[in-house]
């Protein structure tokens, strides 16, 4: 027994020297050279040795693919060169080798020579309409996350109130203490001369404007960006159009859109190529979290038919106590009840995968949780599976880490919904709880998501795609980006 103490500290203290001597080489690189070092997408610089810690016990992942010594030798070599380009995601470049393959400096500096080639990209300017739970926490990840700054530089933030000193005092302080997702790490001021919030050094300027027609991006030296609109005012092709100001190349809506693409990162971004209007949606949370998981079902076994509940936490469209609402139940005390209601979760999966029009029902229930909900798929299989080859296959495709997750896999037989707050992959079966009948055709899953976080992690993986994708469009007057829509039927959350 004191022997088996003793091999878990000395395996831990090992474990813990090389996550700060991995740690302690980024902070190096970054310091004295600006060499952003990424692991997978995640930050290496200033990242608590927790989170490499976490990774190296993570079961998911296959020690020797994915061990900290491998790691380690790649960044004691990059201090040696001479010359490093400014990104280098230290993940994807160990796996960009074969596994048979010995690592030189001679085969690293080839592969860094491409990586300078390629990711010469300067930072696309990004706009917040709207500051709402979605915008705040978008911002926190814009103003912190040194892999996101790097692609998107957050510029300003539009909303309807007026601005002045105890607007911006509150806008700040609601930035700075969030009830469900913690303090923001890092420094806030605030600079009312120029109507600006000061995040990490960086101001950003907020705009007062009642009509998106009202403002002027380039007076401020806007160019080129994207423009994230999480109000939900606007939800059609003809509406957000009028975000398509001078100084906006491209709109993404953060709630499900009408005749136009909705987009789950990870499944059919691409589609953004091949459509000429520049105005996006993101679709909903649970889109994005019930998506991947379906679609990978899909190809392998193929879905005849099924049923998707989801156990969804409140929302602020939700009363705290008994009033009117326009929607029925809804009305009823948030936090006091669980509420049926009505989602569009089926009839959007459809647009995403399009294969399943027609095929899925859904139905939500509104839960007294402030956030983390969870999916329930019900899903009748063409192919005769079990438990056991479902869970592989999940895994496979949880197998490689990714700060813009879609799907992860958790074996933890005590996870609740708490837990699944402030996780980054938009979905995540909880594999103590598959089912599967005695037939092998009917498979029952479980899928977590943080409907907050969750999501904006996909909006800004979309974002950040957007960033570096060379779409060519040709030059359409207001009128024709208006008839230039994809028709798509309406979805709701």
């Amino acid at each position: 027994m004191t022997s088996n103490l003793s091999t878990s500290m000395i395996q831990y203290k090992n474990q813990q020297q090389e996550c700060l001597t991995v740690n302690l080489l980024a902070n190096m690189l970054w310091k004295d050279r600006n060499v952003l070092c990424l692991y997978h997408g995640y930050s290496l610089v200033n990242e608590k040795i927790d989170f490499l810690l976490n990774f190296h016990r993570d079961p998911i992942y296959p020690a020797k693919s994915y061990n900290l010594n491998a790691i380690l030798d790649i960044l004691k070599d990059l201090i040696q060169l001479p010359e490093l380009p400014g990104v280098i995601d230290i993940g994807e470049l160990k796996e960009s080798f074969p596994k048979e393959q010995a690592i030189t400096k001679e085969s690293l500096i080839s592969k860094l020579w491409y990586l300078h080639l390629n990711n010469n990209i300067e930072a696309k300017d990004v706009i917040l309409y709207g500051f709402g739970r979605i915008g705040r926490l978008l911002a926190r990840e814009l103003c912190t996350d040194p892999a996101l700054k790097i692609k998107l530089n957050l510029r300003a933030v539009v909303t309807r109130d007026p601005i002045d000193i105890k607007y911006l005092k509150k806008r700040a302080s609601l930035l700075q203490k969030d009830s469900i997702h913690g303090s923001f790490r890092g420094v806030i001021d605030i600079d009312e001369q120029s109507h600006s919030i000061i995040v990490n050094g960086k101001p950003i300027r907020f705009i007062n404007a009642n009509d998106p027609q009202e403002i002027d991006y380039s007076m401020l030296d806007i160019k080129d960006a994207i423009l994230i609109d999480n109000t939900g005012q606007f939800r059609d092709l003809k509406s957000l159009s009028m975000h398509l100001r001078l100084g906006i190349e491209s709109v993404i809506l953060t709630a499900p859109g009408k005749d136009i693409p909705n987009i789950v990162f990870g499944i059919n971004h691409n589609i953004a190529t091949d459509t000429l209007s520049p105005i996006y949606s993101t679709a909903s949370c649970t889109t994005n979290a019930i998506s991947p998981v379906l679609n990978l079902i899909q190809q392998e076994f193929g879905i005849i038919k099924g049923h998707i509940e989801t156990i969804h936490a409140y929302t602020n469209d939700q009363n705290l106590v008994d009033n009117m609402h326009a929607k029925n139940r809804r009305g009823r005390a948030a936090a006091l009840n669980m509420v049926i209601t009505e989602t569009g979760a089926g009839a959007a999966v459809s647009k995403i995968i399009p294969v399943l029009k027609d095929k899925l029902t859904s139905n939500a229930i509104r839960v007294p949780v402030s956030n983390g909900s969870l999916a329930i798929l019900i899903l009748e299989l063409n192919k005769k599976t079990t438990v056991s080859e479902v869970h592989s296959l999940i895994m496979r495709s949880a197998a490689t880490p990714s700060k813009h997750k879609q799907i992860d896999l958790s074996f933890d037989e005590d996870l609740v919904s708490s837990d699944i707050v402030g996780l980054s992959p938009s979905g995540i079966v909880d594999g103590c709880a598959t089912h599967i009948s005695h037939d092998g055709h009917t498979l029952t899953l479980y899928v977590w998501y943080d409907n907050e976080y969750g999501y904006s992690m996909q909006v800004l993986g979309f974002a950040c795609w957007l960033s570096t994708s060379s779409i060519q469009r040709p030059l359409l007057g207001d009128n024709e980006v208006i008839k230039q829509g994809v028709s798509q039927e309406t979805v709701t959350f």
